[in-house]
């Protein structure tokens, strides 16, 4: 039995998570504790045991994306596909629980110059690389937030930088509370990350929580045991008055192996009141 790190969380709280799951490779050989097949139950006995309300995932293949709406069951909802042209491969979906969560609107765009094309790169980025965007209205509550879920180039310093600006832009166009996930290949103080938390418009949710449930652990420890002195690169931003009760960074093995080469990174928000406006 998985003993959850949160769990599910009763309204008015919000359980989010972002969890970069590893992309299947296609590679002969490689680490035993990298193989999809051993990790796929594992992934799944954690996010039945969590249960987060949204969910953003990142480095996705399309069947993995398919396990992970498997797991969660059918209340939720997937919002995004794969990065290339098509719609193919590896992408970054948000899942939405509807029992708790209205999906107003929802749409996914390209980090480049041309955030409209499908499968476009920019700025030297080593793929392309995308991002997810729901308008929700809590159930609750009636509260509205967007949820955007990412992943930042690898390669490119650029690229992270730029897609930093596209996205920091498209949070202060909507103008309502924002809750930004993702891999974003980058650490604390970071140029990425100066851009995003620049001027308040977003906080980093750990450093905002009134509880950390665990050590602040570095995100990408790559099946050994987390450690505290890594880097954080996986995040989880809010802005727009959203406050943050809880903040996780799950560091606990399932049945003694960790379901990804990376942690996920976990919080119980709450909401502004909605405009009376």
């Amino acid at each position: 039995m998985v003993l959850p790190v949160i769990g599910p969380v009763a309204a008015p709280g919000i359980h989010v998570m972002t969890f970069n799951i590893r992309r299947r490779s296609s590679r002969p050989g490689g680490p035993i504790a990298d193989r999809w097949e051993r990790r796929r139950a594992l992934v799944a006995e954690m996010l039945r045991a969590e249960r987060p309300a949204v969910l953003g995932i990142q480095e996705a293949m399309p069947d993995q994306a398919d396990a992970v709406a498997l797991a969660l069951g059918d209340t939720y909802r997937r919002l995004g596909r794969g990065r290339e042209r098509e719609g193919r491969g590896e992408g970054c979906p948000i899942f939405v629980d509807t029992a708790r969560f209205e999906i107003i609107a929802h749409r996914q765009v390209a980090l480049s110059e041309t955030p409209e094309v499908p499968g476009s790169r920019g700025w030297f980025a080593a793929a392309p690389r995308t991002a997810v965007v729901a308008t929700l209205r809590d159930r609750a509550t009636g509260s509205v937030c967007d949820v955007v879920n990412t992943h930042f180039d690898h390669v490119s310093p650029l690229a992270r930088v730029r897609s930093a600006e596209q996205i920091r832009r498209m949070v202060v166009e909507a103008g309502r509370p924002a809750v930004v996930l993702g891999d974003l290949n980058a650490g604390a103080g970071s140029r990425p990350l100066r851009v995003l938390l620049g001027d308040g418009l977003l906080a980093d949710a750990w450093s905002r929580a009134a509880v950390r449930r665990t050590p602040e652990w570095g995100t990408r420890p790559n099946y050994r045991r987390p450690r505290a002195d890594a880097r954080r690169i996986d995040w989880l931003l809010v802005g727009g008055g959203i406050e943050v009760d809880v903040a996780a960074i799950n560091g606990e093995a399932v049945r003694g192996r960790w379901p990804s080469d990376h942690l996920p990174v976990q919080a119980v928000l709450r909401l502004p009141p909605p405009s009376r406006s």
